[in-house]
């Protein structure tokens, strides 16, 4: 069997080898007396990467998401490393779901809008049933302005969280890169930006789903339970 196939999403190990342990190791263990600055910055940075890059090796999939997240903490590493100006910190986490959302808007000029990749594709939504019932109803042009408002609320979420990461990292970390000061503020600044940013987020991106759902109800008058995907 497949490797990529028999994946499942881990919620909590991501988010403790991703977040909890990184933020740890960098606001606890970066002093002099400790790991020092660049060795707490490398061993806070090694967990995320080394998770990011197991995880695609094991289960060759391609993830454009996950690849953009080991792009970003390869970044703060380098940031962190070769002592560069704070406010190249602040661009890129900015910069990370700024590209996230142009790609969304962009790819609505491709035959591949990512909308449909996130949202309604056939391993999130019984798609071909969705469609048929469309086709019966004489509706499919009006689903598909409702799928062109989804795709703007998304890349919104996305802008909404290139602002917050911005001001967040403006806020927080002010000190020098190179210094235990750095690590500090770059381990409030992992932990905070979870409840403050990702989560969020999340919401924003249900609340899409929810719309997406709510159109797809009135212009099919299929259920929840008729609509979601069931596996074979």
């Amino acid at each position: 069997m497949n490797s990529a196939s028999t994946h499942k999403p881990r919620p909590m190990v991501d988010l403790i080898v991703s977040i909890i342990i990184p933020s740890f190791i960098l606001m606890k263990l970066s002093g002099d007396s400790e790991l020092g600055a660049s060795g707490g910055l490398i061993a806070a940075l090694a967990f995320p990467l080394g998770w990011g890059l197991f995880e695609l090796i094991k289960y060759r999939k391609f993830n454009f998401i996950a690849l953009l997240g080991l792009l970003s903490v390869s970044l703060t590493g380098g940031i962190g490393l070769f002592e560069l100006d704070t406010k190249w910190l602040a661009i890129k986490e900015a910069a990370i779901p700024a590209i996230i959302g142009i790609a969304v808007l962009a790819s609505t000029f491709t035959p591949y809008p990512l909308v449909r990749a996130l949202l309604f594709n056939p391993d999130v939504m019984d798609v071909e049933k969705i469609k048929q019932k469309l086709v019966e109803h004489n509706s499919t042009a009006a689903f598909e302005k409702r799928l062109m408002k989804a795709t703007y609320l998304v890349a919104g979420s996305f802008a909404f969280s290139a602002t917050m990461n911005y001001v967040l990292a403006k806020w927080l970390v002010t000190s020098p890169a190179g210094t235990a000061e750095f690590n500090e503020q770059l381990g409030q600044l992992t932990l905070y930006s979870y409840p403050m940013i990702a989560l969020p987020s999340m919401l924003m991106l249900l609340g899409v789903f929810y719309y997406l759902w709510r159109a797809i109800r009135d212009l099919t008058g299929l259920t929840l339970e008729d609509v979601m995907a069931t596996k074979k």
